[in-house]
């Protein structure tokens, strides 16, 4: 799969490592795999275990280490607010807990459209930017820093206005 529709991708990647060391391009390999879809499906999981000679419960293990890694489909953004205790002593918790109120979810699940999945994370290294999260989707990682509900619902509103022009 990622070797037949990314040839040049995975070979270039490959070749800033060492053979007796390829195993340090997994990274790269599932940041390339969940580009598209925005997770690391099974299959992909599978092949770059197989690419780099180790195991797939080593592969899986890295995805499910690294907040950046997702081994489901979920909202297309994933919107990731800091909650660790700097954060959380700064009002964190707060906005986490009004955010999920106004999108009608809980922690770790995705609006009824699909859009937004909320996930908490440690230390997006702002904490005197609180309330912040960071945003993934198939356009990057953004940031954002010293946010409100109002604020973020407006962020969203436009970012689903924006994803409508896409398509």
């Amino acid at each position: 799969m990622l070797a037949e529709k990314y040839p040049e991708e995975v070979k270039q990647i490959l070749g800033r490592y060492p053979p007796e060391q390829k195993r340090s391009a997994v990274m790269p390999l599932l940041f390339m795999a969940q580009r598209e879809e925005g997770f690391v499906n099974k299959e992909a999981k599978h092949e770059i275990a197989s690419m780099l000679d180790i195991s797939e419960t080593e592969v899986a293990s890295i995805i499910g280490f690294y907040t950046l890694y997702h081994a489901k489909k979920e909202g297309k953004y994933r919107f990731q607010v800091c909650n660790d205790l700097p954060c959380a002593l700064r009002g964190a918790d707060k906005f986490l807990e009004g955010l999920c109120d106004k999108l009608g979810v809980q922690v770790g699940e995705t609006t009824n459209d699909g859009f937004v999945t909320i996930e908490t994370v440690m230390c997006l290294a702002a904490c005197d930017k609180v309330p912040m999260f960071q945003t993934q989707s198939p356009n990057g990682i953004k940031y954002y820093e010293n946010m409100t509900i109002d604020k973020t619902m407006e962020l969203i509103e436009v970012l689903k206005m924006a994803d409508k022009e896409v398509k």
